[in-house]
């Protein structure tokens, strides 16, 4: 069903938009115009908390398309930002919309794409609730496979809701075992 999803919204009229590593794509509280798909890199959707500290909701990579609830919202109620260098393709909201309305075949893309993600968030949130970092770490891996690379790790730290230094400390028991 994504693939459906994907082939429709890649012959639609777009624009083509590069962000550097940290920025952002859009605030919290601005209005939706457009909908991202992301062709090269990865972004993050943040919900910030008011201590400073961040939580990831989203990990977008190629492929994905990012804040896809937010097509039926009037605006954003997170921060998107590029973790690395960010290629995007923008697509107005006002066409995506219609084509939504128009094609039974997308809607039903479009909303068994939405149930996934659904699926996708409550295995975070129980991965969220899980007590020590090395448990959150133990899901995270079973959920994406292995551990990237190190230049990689404080973002694994923010998906996990845990400090970069703890995880650093809990990578550094593990290499011990």
């Amino acid at each position: 069903m994504i693939l459906i999803m994907l082939s429709h919204l890649q012959s639609l009229p777009h624009s083509i938009r590069v962000f550097r590593k940290g920025h952002y794509l859009f605030h919290q509280g601005d209005a939706i115009t457009s909908m991202f798909l992301i062709e090269a890199g990865e972004a993050l959707l943040l919900r910030r908390h008011r201590n400073g500290n961040a939580v990831v909701l989203q990990r977008a990579t190629k492929g994905s398309c990012l804040a896809e609830a937010s097509l039926f919202a009037a605006h954003y109620h997170c921060d998107a930002t590029a973790s690395t260098r960010l290629q995007v393709r923008t697509i107005a909201r006002e066409i995506i919309t219609n084509l939504f309305e128009g094609d039974m075949m997308f809607a039903k893309s479009w909303a068994g794409h939405l149930a996934d993600e659904v699926r996708r968030s409550r295995l975070r949130a129980e991965l969220l609730s899980l007590k020590t970092v090395s448990e959150r770490l133990d899901a995270w891996i079973a959920d994406n496979g292995s551990i990237p690379a190190k230049g990689n790790w404080k973002a694994i730290a923010t998906e996990i809701d845990t400090s970069a230094e703890a995880l650093y400390r809990e990578m550094a028991v593990r290499r011990q075992r």
